[in-house]
């Protein structure tokens, strides 16, 4: 520990006697100045013993020793030491009765004690304490980076924990916690999450101390040795951190920052391995991709998955063709544009313990995943982004239905026509089984379909709006019944000859027979998607 008045007073050498503040010798002592200035206030940092021999004080007058002590202690000077017969055989009362009022340490300096020997005692203690704090420091660096070796960054912050006398806690660049200790500190760290997405946000590294609370002191540090955080470390403790600890905080900053940042060579090399597995799924040569494969991905290849592409939410390509037109461009700095949903959805992946991949597609612009079906990554990307538009989401998303090895390439096929849905219905995700379990009519609610079943019917709709019968509706009574001529003309409330009737003229007009079912099929489907006309044009 640091020197302090009581361990100055014990030193056998210094003959130290204390004439006043008994009671605040546990003080610590950060330097030994010698000042003979009437007001050397100017010149102190706070915790110094303050070493005079009066020369140029007037000692005897109470009310000038009751100011001089009392700027002094307001200065933060932790005590101060008198040389006895020097200038005067012993402290002057006036000077001693002005420190017990304040509750100043006042130490009687023997004449046979020169202050640079006190100085020298300050000095030696302060240097053997940071000594002791830098191997101390290094005992921590070795004991945590085997703890790192050995069981993984959730051992890390258990030993760091411990040695810091508090509790500490890892993250996620999210504020998800990953790791707390001792047991109790997970719902503290908790807590903490708004303060870790916003140190997340800054460039690394960053740090923030939380404040001295009535619970405890929280300093958080982001990990990272790029321009993103790729996650943060908390430490609670009940007081600042001492130069050991600080030490110990920094050795598990860099260890966690090494076992949470892969390298970009690694991430380079597991993407182009992760690439060539899809590429081989896709085209059939499903034994191959698992004996590239390896144990990479566990056992993702030989259990149903589903699989999900995705792309930026301001692409704007909405053909599901992987030729997005829009302006966001890949950021050096960040990597792809999706790094952000792929971190989220790996992370997912970490907690739940199942593998994933996730890789750029061909144009290095959309993200293509394979995740298991019914696991973590699947529910968190569903839950996230199942209800929300797609303008205010990141990422748009076409999910497959559940599938195996064999039959990647048309699980790919429905991914992407399910991303073209979410783009066309301004979705962030839409799951390929909707498309089969709903109607296809909201499927064609683009303008271009709007568009084409407007031109089909503008002429009807024209003939209309004349006054001279009504063959539009005529016409949806008679395919809504499958051509049945009585029932269609019961609906309409008209003879079944005059339903003949207009059904001719409907064709007359269309110049389209309504014998062949393909006309009646379009006939049909562009009477649900028409916009119906305010006036003829």
């Amino acid at each position: 520990m640091p020197p302090t008045l009581a361990s100055l007073v014990q030193h056998s050498a210094l003959k130290l006697t204390v004439r006043a503040g008994e009671d605040r010798l546990d003080t610590p002592v950060r330097w030994a100045h010698v000042s003979e200035l009437a007001d050397p206030v100017p010149y102190m940092e706070g915790g110094e013993l303050l070493l005079i021999t009066a020369l140029t004080l007037e000692v005897e007058d109470r009310e000038a020793m009751r100011r001089y002590v009392r700027r002094l202690v307001g200065a933060g000077v932790v005590g101060l030491g008198f040389a006895v017969g020097v200038h005067y055989d012993d402290i002057p009362e006036a000077l001693e009765e002005a420190a017990k009022e304040e509750g100043l340490p006042l130490l009687a300096v023997p004449r046979r004690t020169p202050f640079i020997a006190i100085s020298k005692a300050v000095s030696a203690a302060i240097s053997a304490e940071q000594y002791r704090a830098v191997t101390a420091g290094f005992d921590a660096q070795r004991e945590l980076t085997r703890a790192a070796l050995a069981d993984g960054p959730a051992a890390v912050v258990a030993r760091l924990a411990t040695y810091v006398d508090g509790w500490a806690a890892l993250y996620e660049a999210s504020g998800a916690v990953v790791a707390a200790a001792p047991d109790w500190a997970a719902r503290r760290a908790a807590r903490l999450t708004g303060d870790v997405t916003r140190l997340s946000e800054r460039s690394a590294p960053a740090s923030v101390v939380l404040g001295d609370t009535d619970e405890d002191r929280v300093e958080l540090q982001s990990l990272g040795s790029g321009r993103r955080a790729r996650g943060a470390l908390a430490v609670g403790t009940g007081a600042p951190l001492g130069t050991a600890e600080r030490y110990a905080v920094h050795s598990a900053v860099a260890l966690l920052t090494l076992t949470t940042e892969r390298s970009r060579a690694l991430q380079a090399a597991e993407q182009r391995l992760g690439s060539a597995v899809l590429r081989m799924l896709l085209s059939g040569r499903q034994d191959h991709a698992r004996a590239v494969a390896g144990d990479l991905y566990g056992g993702l290849l030989d259990a149903p998955f589903r699989l999900m592409i995705a792309e930026p939410a301001g692409s704007g390509s909405g053909t599901g063709t992987g030729t997005g037109t829009g302006t966001e461009e890949p950021d050096p700095a960040t990597g792809h544009p999706l790094q952000a949903f792929a971190e989220f959805l790996e992370s997912a992946a970490s907690r739940a313990g199942e593998p994933v991949l996730a890789v750029p597609d061909i144009d290095e612009r959309r993200l293509v995943v394979l995740a298991a079906d019914g696991g973590a990554v699947v529910a968190a990307c569903t839950s996230a982004y199942a209800r929300q538009e797609a303008e205010d989401a990141e990422a748009v998303v076409g999910l497959s239905a559940p599938t195996g090895p064999i039959a990647a390439a048309g699980a790919y096929k429905q991914a992407e026509q399910a991303l073209s849905v979410a783009r066309r219905r301004g979705r962030a995700l839409v799951e390929h089984e909707e498309l089969a379990a709903g109607s296809i009519l909201p499927l064609l609610a683009d303008d271009a379909v709007r568009a084409f079943a407007d031109g089909m019917l503008r002429a009807l709709y024209e003939h209309d709006a004349t006054g001279r019968g009504d063959l539009v509706a005529s016409l949806r009574a008679w395919l809504s019944r499958h051509g049945q001529w009585d029932a269609a003309a019961a609906d309409l409330g008209v003879h079944r000859h005059t339903l003949r009737y207009r059904m001719r003229r409907v064709e007359e007009i269309l110049g389209r027979s309504l014998d062949d079912p393909d006309v009646r099929m379009e006939l049909w489907l562009a009477l649900k998607t028409s916009s119906a006309p305010t006036s003829a044009e």
